[in-house]
């Protein structure tokens, strides 16, 4: 991955807010505990996304997104974290500003079905940049 993608990935001032949090700025104990959950409960997340898309399920894809907003947020993983914001907004039947949606169910959909696709990848990305940095 080139530095630039590296910096699409993380958001450094957040993400080294959270280094600051370690009482060891080698074992980095806290921060890399917190990586590994983030790891681990997104396996059970995503999958929990993908059920709900395949059973045309918007309101639980609003809420799942929401969710993985919040935990790739505490991380700084912008790109997992644009991609849950628009879930959150498409499954809330809103747009960015909070203005109700001109969309059918099947439109949004459509467009629920590519962001879930995309979440899948922008996710490995940050899944890969957290193992390097802590080596796990």
């Amino acid at each position: 991955m080139s530095p630039a993608n590296k910096a699409d990935v993380v958001d450094r001032s957040v993400f080294d807010g959270l280094l600051d949090m370690d009482d060891d700025p080698v074992r980095r104990e806290f921060s890399r505990d917190i990586a590994l959950q983030y790891c681990h409960q997104t396996k059970g997340a995503l999958a929990e996304i993908q059920h709900a898309l395949r059973n045309n399920d918007i309101e639980s894809l609003g809420r799942l997104g929401h969710f993985q907003k919040g935990s790739s947020a505490a991380l700084g993983l912008r790109k997992v974290q644009s991609t849950c914001e628009q879930i959150q907004h498409l499954g809330r039947r809103i747009d960015k500003d909070g203005n109700a949606l001109r969309l059918s169910d099947a439109e949004i959909l459509v467009h629920l079905d590519r962001l879930v696709r995309e979440l899948f990848v922008v996710n490995r990305e940050a899944e890969n940049w957290l193992r390097e940095f802590f080596k796990f």
